[in-house]
């Protein structure tokens, strides 16, 4: 397990935002089933898109990368009966990928590594056997679905995950009847949702909103298509916190139109006091005095753990509200986020669903604990922003899980990252 070693810097340069990993795990789980030959590009394979990638294959599909266009052919998707689908440590992946299998009558058994087994999948576990689909489980994976999935009716909570109901979204043209799903609480991470809807378009399926969810009819049929993907906000929003932070930073490729919720890096860093000029797909954001917000973090989770390490930066105080799904991510972020920016002389309180940040203008040097979580990370490669010595992280490789490139492009705006 290596560490990184970050020195302090001062952020200059530009760098191309990713593909989108929400956008690509999308894009491949339409391509398969649209049962023809698609491209999509451009593709970083990280760990989380490697992962859908070979579950789509074990139910039947075949891939092919070259030079960042990945081709996929689903004609032969459902054709194997019984499959094993290894989800690593990709919530996506898995709750994406529990309905289809069911869809397609597989007899599918889920695994995972990391913290993933661990994580809720209750709602599939409650919902799925009321619709013909029987579910092993211990509690958690390895989890066995059996049965076809039928239409009708599904009743999901919006306040534990939109992976659920994204899984569901595809799973449903592919049935018999029509359905509808029915929110029993406020969705959150909305963006997400609409983000499916929109990759689900593109391959000729409509889906409908309702007063209290969505409806979708049975019976449609994915349409191949060749597919572009968006460049990621989640990842652009490190690169565009440094230069708020220290320094001025532009980030291509960012779409101002993407259906991706974290485009709201842009509003919050220029609500901070940061400068933020945004031209079409470009985005240029530079140091300024900033001052501590209350950011309700329901809709944009990702997000917080680069925006906490703004907020040490930020005359007064910073809450982060409505973020207690971050408990079960790869860590739990809001422990690990907290344990990261103090270790480092800032001033975090953590609450039940949040962060309470008091600014502190600058942070020390000094050993942190990266989690084996990707976005802790890269948050403290940030840090290094405006740090008065370097930091040695643990867990360097971790960033592989979404975002392989992250330290070439960390360089690219001055930023050194040391792994030992």
């Amino acid at each position: 397990m290596s560490n990184v070693t970050y020195s302090p810097f001062v952020p200059s340069g530009t760098v191309f935002a990713p593909p989108s990993k929400s956008d690509v795990h999308r894009a491949i789980i339409c391509a398969a089933l649209s049962k023809g030959v698609c491209t999509i590009s451009p593709v970083a394979l990280s760990d989380d898109i490697s992962a859908t990638i070979r579950c789509v294959e074990a139910l039947g599909a075949a891939t092919k990368i070259e030079n960042n266009v990945l081709t996929v052919d689903g004609t032969h998707l459902f054709e194997i009966k019984s499959a094993l689908l290894d989800c690593h440590e990709s919530g996506s992946t898995l709750r994406f990928l529990i309905p289809v299998a069911a869809a397609g009558g597989v007899e599918a058994t889920f695994t995972g590594s990391g913290r993933l087994p661990e994580r809720p999948i209750g709602i599939y576990t409650d919902a799925l056997p009321q619709k013909g689909v029987a579910c092993e489980t211990q509690g958690g994976l390895p989890l066995t679905v059996r049965g076809k999935l039928n239409s009708g009716v599904f009743y999901i909570p919006g306040d534990v995950s939109s992976q659920f109901i994204t899984g569901l979204l595809f799973a449903l043209p592919l049935l018999d009847g029509d359905s509808d799903i029915i929110l029993t609480s406020p969705v959150q991470s909305k963006g997400y949702i609409n983000m499916t809807i929109r990759t689900m378009s593109k391959f000729g399926i409509e889906v409908d909103m309702t007063d209290r969810g969505w409806h979708v009819r049975g019976k449609q049929h994915y349409i191949p298509s060749d597919y572009t993907t968006d460049g990621d906000w989640s990842q652009a929003a490190f690169f565009l916190a440094a230069g708020a932070i220290g320094g001025e930073v532009t980030v291509k490729n960012a779409n101002i139109d993407s259906s991706q919720g974290d485009r709201k890096i842009a509003a919050l860093l220029r609500e901070f006091g940061a400068q933020v000029n945004q031209d079409g797909g470009c985005i240029t954001v530079s140091k300024a005095p900033m001052r501590g917000i209350t950011i309700d973090a329901s809709q944009i989770p990702d997000l917080v753990p680069v925006l906490a390490v703004c907020a040490c930066f930020a005359e007064g105080k910073t809450e982060i509200i409505n973020a207690g799904r971050l408990r079960i991510k790869e860590s739990d972020r809001l422990k690990s986020t907290a344990a990261l920016l103090n270790a480092l002389g800032g001033k975090v309180s953590e609450l039940e669903d949040g962060l309470e940040i008091t600014g502190v203008g600058t942070l020390g040097g000094g050993s942190v604990n990266g989690c084996n979580d990707h976005r802790i990370v890269m948050s403290a490669a940030i840090c290094a922003a405006k740090l008065r010595g370097a930091v040695t992280c643990t867990d360097a490789m971790s960033i592989n899980k979404s975002y392989p490139g992250f330290y070439e492009d960390y360089q690219k705006i001055g930023g050194s990252a040391i792994i030992n």
